[in-house]
């Protein structure tokens, strides 16, 4: 432990170590992404008629031209990029078929060519990714096909990428009328079912333009968006939940009973079962244009989370089965592993490995930082540290102080759904409480002046103070009051969860701000404490040099990272929270954010520090817990009500409770970086531009950009 202190302590070896450990993390995990380099991935463009897809081409060894092999082409769901299809990639590839794992349009480095009105983007990305991919596909010489020209291609993908790939099957039929053959062979959906489709089809038509395919879905137990029942078939307690988080049994549901061909009113579909279906005529404007077929059709009910999905071995190994058998007696003579069991995964330790290399990035950027202040010109960044400010002494203060602080916590996540959904409802407390504070910072200023007498410096000390608090409180509400005017979706800012969590944390930095000020205005300046305990400097050499620092620090980072992902296939990350490689038009959107994310990772570092500093011991986690606390709280709270009721405790936050996944991790190193950068300089500067810098790239990066917005 003390070994680990010291390398803490020291910032060249803090780099050093980082360093090492993401290069042989990397490796590592490269080996497993290649299944040790039995597999070539390279990342590829192709031009569409609709844009540029890009996609990871996983091609093992021996496959090509002359050795065709059947094709899985897999993709993401909403907010995701193709990395996050690692698991189904590694795992077929590793038993010698060819996968494309595919970034759809406006996500990861894909573009939509087309503009795109404001409000029209939800149906561009979806709907043809798929199908242009399998339109690329078909075209390949190492694409197999039979000797009338039908493709052995799958389709498949997670959510949003579930519903492009029944599209694509119901697009392919409908051409397949046309030229005579199938391009796309087989189809398995994950955490998706034909609601969002019904924008093309109707279910019963997928149904029919299935055909004799076999076709799967894997629809998880406890998905928070899908596998509802209909309507008619809930119970009266299910008809007063509002909201989709709720425990679900697609095989028991109309919708289920009929993709597994059964009846509909009658008993239940079993899972992990597969089905023969008479999938129905095909109808083109009310003419039968191809007669019923026979096909197979499963349903797979993992315990599961809709974001589990990606993460699972259960969820893995159907996929592994379902293609097993879905391509069985079609496959290459030479894929040698390809009736390895579903059971041998080793997508896993890729994973853990790429885990490490985050682990190492964290760090990486915490030592490079430390070391640029001690250079020339970056040094300027350094002030005498400040004196902690005075912590309570009675325990009365102390109780009071803890009790500001437990509520300063709180409260972000408390109003987490409001503030996301800018719901005015949601958060009219917070703006009845704002204009309380305004009024009463005015009649203090108004009563103070009334009763001077000519004591001008008292008034002056009074109106100061009293109009400080009153313009965050001010500014609080106008935020809150004015919710829609603020980050609407469009052409300047063009990321939808990013303009969520954007506004949260301005509302979120506001709300500790205007607690924080407070406090200081009303008891800690009276007893001696100043804006300068909190390492608010306002000289200009300061400033620049920290931001120059900071810049400095997340560019070489990044460059590490491009490093990495050229020699290794890989980047930084666990699950939803991913440090990745961008594009150009990735950083001119980041900018646009920038601000907002600033205001917030000043106050934060302000408060972080303020509420922290004196607790020696446990400071580090006290920083931790003040950022994240009140939002772990709320997803135990959400999750645990789930899986224990089978109704989550806020049944309507869907998407929102997702994305505190991988905000919660960075808001827990946003608030060591916090700490640790205000001990090296006693200001807040560095580490406000560092995170502000760092998680607005990283939150730009990794989600759906609609860049063509007009």
């Amino acid at each position: 432990m003390k070994r680990v202190c010291a390398l803490w302590k020291t910032p060249r070896r803090m780099l050093v170590c980082a360093l090492l450990l993401i290069l042989v993390s990397s490796f590592l995990a490269g080996l497993f992404h290649t299944s040790f380099y039995s597999v070539n991935i390279e990342q590829i463009e192709f031009e569409t008629e609709r844009g540029t897809l890009s996609a990871f081409l996983y091609m093992p060894k021996g496959a090509g031209a002359n050795d065709p092999r059947p094709v899985i082409i897999t993709t993401h769901g909403y907010l995701n990029t193709k990395e996050m299809q690692d698991a189904p990639a590694i795992e077929m590839s590793r038993r010698g078929y060819i996968v494309l794992a595919l970034d759809m349009y406006d996500h990861g480095d894909s573009r939509w060519a087309g503009d795109i009105p404001e409000g029209g983007h939800f149906g561009t990305f979806w709907i043809y990714a798929l199908s242009d991919a399998a339109k690329y596909i078909y075209e390949q010489p190492y694409t197999k096909k039979d000797g009338e020209g039908n493709a052995y291609v799958s389709v498949s993908g997670h959510s949003m990428g579930g519903f492009s790939s029944f599209i694509a099957l119901y697009m392919d039929e409908m051409q397949a009328l046309q030229t005579g053959y199938r391009m796309i062979y087989t189809g398995i959906s994950v955490g998706s079912d034909f609601s969002y489709a019904a924008a093309v089809a109707t279910q019963d038509q997928y149904q029919a333009a299935f055909g004799s395919r076999t076709v799967g879905m894997i629809a998880a137990h406890y998905d928070e968006f899908f596998f509802n029942k209909a309507q008619q078939e809930r119970t009266t307690a299910e008809k007063a939940v509002t909201g989709t988080v709720t425990y679900k049994d697609f095989p028991a549901t109309m919708s289920g009973k009929s993709f597994l061909g059964l009846d509909p009113t009658g008993p239940s579909g079993e899972a992990g079962r597969f089905y023969t279906v008479q999938s129905g005529d095909v109808f083109v404007n009310d003419q039968v244009v191809r007669p019923s077929e026979e096909g197979r059709h499963i349903i797979y009910t993992p315990n599961q989370t809709h974001p589990w999905n990606h993460f699972s071995k259960t969820t893995t190994a159907n996929l592994i089965d379902f293609y097993t058998e879905a391509f069985s007696g079609v496959t290459s003579a030479k894929q040698a592993n390809v009736k390895l069991s579903s059971a041998n995964q080793i997508w896993a330790l890729k994973e853990a490995f790429n885990f490490l290399s985050l682990v190492g990035f964290v760090i990486m950027i915490l030592g490079l930082a430390r070391l640029l202040v001690a250079a020339p010109f970056f040094k300027e960044a350094v002030v005498p540290t400040p004196a902690v400010p005075l912590a309570p002494e009675s325990r009365n203060e102390k109780i009071i102080s803890w009790l500001i602080v437990t509520i300063a916590t709180l409260l972000p996540a408390i109003f987490f759904p409001a503030l996301f959904n800018k719901n005015a409802e949601g958060m009219a407390s917070l703006l009845n409480a704002s204009y309380v504070v305004l009024a009463l910072c005015a009649f203090w200023i108004v009563a103070t002046l009334a009763r001077s007498k000519g004591e001008f410096a008292t008034a002056r000390k009074v109106t100061i103070q009293g109009l400080a608090i009153a313009l965050f409180a001010g500014a609080l509400a106008l935020w809150i009051g004015r919710a829609a005017s603020f980050l609407p979706l469009g052409r300047i800012f063009n990321q939808p969860t990013t303009n969520q969590i954007a506004y949260w944390a301005v509302a979120s930095g506001l709300i500790a701000a205007l607690i924080n000020v407070l406090v200081y205005y009303l008891d800690k300046k009276r007893k001696g404490t100043t804006f300068e305990s909190y390492g608010i400097t306002l000289k200009p050499m300061v400033i620049v040099a920290s931001l120059a620092t900071a810049l400095v620090t997340v560019v070489a980072g990044y460059v590490v990272l491009w490093i990495i992902q050229a020699l290794f296939t890989v980047d930084f990350r666990v699950w939803t929270l991913a440090v990745r490689t961008f594009k150009i038009e990735h950083v001119w959107t980041a900018l646009r954010y920038l601000p907002f994310f600033f205001v917030f990772y000043l106050i934060n570092v302000i408060v972080v520090n303020a509420n922290s500093r004196g607790l020696k011991r446990w400071g580090y986690l006290a920083a931790i817990m003040l950022n994240v606390g009140g939002l772990v709280l709320w997803l135990l709270r959400q999750y645990g009500t789930l899986f224990v009721t089978g109704v989550a405790a806020h049944p309507t936050e869907n998407l929102n409770g997702i994305l505190l996944f991988a905000l919660v991790p960075i808001l827990g190193i946003a608030a060591v970086y916090a700490r640790k950068l205000f001990e090296e300089t006693g200001n807040v500067w560095l580490a406000a531009f560092l995170n502000t810098i760092l998680f607005t790239m990283i939150t730009a990066a990794n989600t759906a950009m609609f860049w063509n917005f007009i």
